[in-house]
C-alpha cells in the first residue's frame, strides 16, 4: 500500500497509522478466528467440515438463504460460496431446494446436523463472551463502541465501492 506523505498532515498520519493497524488487526482476528474455530473442532473430534463452512452454518442459523443473498447480506465472505455450500448439502448439514420461481435460483436451510454445529459454535462463542468479562478483557460497552467503529468504516467502504468518490 503506497502512502502519499505529501498529502497527509500531522493529524492524518496519525489517524494513516491507526488505520492501517486496525486493518492489519481485522485480518489477524479473523484468520484467528478460523484458527479458534478448528482447534474447537479437532478437540471435539469434528472433523468432516472447515472453519469457514462452519462459520457459514452458524451464520445462516434459523434462515432460508440463496448462495446471493449470503453474500449480500454479509454472511460469507470468500469466493468458494457455491463449493462450501455443495460440500455441506452432501455432507448433510444443509437441505437443498430449487426455488419455484426461478429454477437457477437454490435455497438451502441447516439440517439437524448443521444446527447441531451451530450449537457448538454458538457455546464456544458464550465461553469467550464469559472469559472476555471474568478476565476484564472487554466489557459489552466496550464491544458495542468497536462494532459501531467498525459499522462505520463498513458504510464508508460500502460507499467507496457504490460511488466511486
Amino acid at each position: 500500500m503506497t502512502v502519499h506523505t505529501n498529502l497527509i498532515d500531522g493529524s492524518q498520519k496519525a489517524l494513516m497509522a491507526s488505520y492501517l493497524e486496525s486493518l492489519a488487526l481485522v485480518e489477524r482476528l479473523h484468520r484467528l478466528l478460523l484458527d479458534v474455530v478448528k482447534d474447537e473442532f479437532e478437540r471435539l473430534g469434528i472433523l468432516e467440515i472447515n472453519s469457514v463452512q462452519a462459520l457459514l452454518l452458524f451464520n445462516i442459523g434459523e434462515n432460508e438463504v440463496t448462495a446471493g443473498e449470503l453474500k449480500s447480506r454479509g454472511y460469507y465472505q470468500g469466493s468458494n460460496v457455491s463449493y462450501n455450500l455443495k460440500k455441506l448439502v452432501e455432507l448433510g448439514y444443509m437441505h437443498h431446494q430449487r426455488s419455484e420461481i426461478d429454477r437457477r435460483s437454490v435455497r438451502v436451510r441447516l439440517t439437524e446436523k448443521g444446527r447441531h454445529i451451530r450449537t457448538v459454535l454458538n457455546e464456544l462463542f458464550e465461553r469467550h463472551t464469559e472469559g472476555f468479562e471474568k478476565r476484564g478483557i472487554i466489557k459489552a460497552e466496550g464491544m458495542e463502541d468497536i462494532n459501531q467503529s467498525l459499522k462505520r468504516m463498513e458504510r464508508y467502504w460500502t460507499d467507496q465501492i457504490r460511488y466511486i468518490y
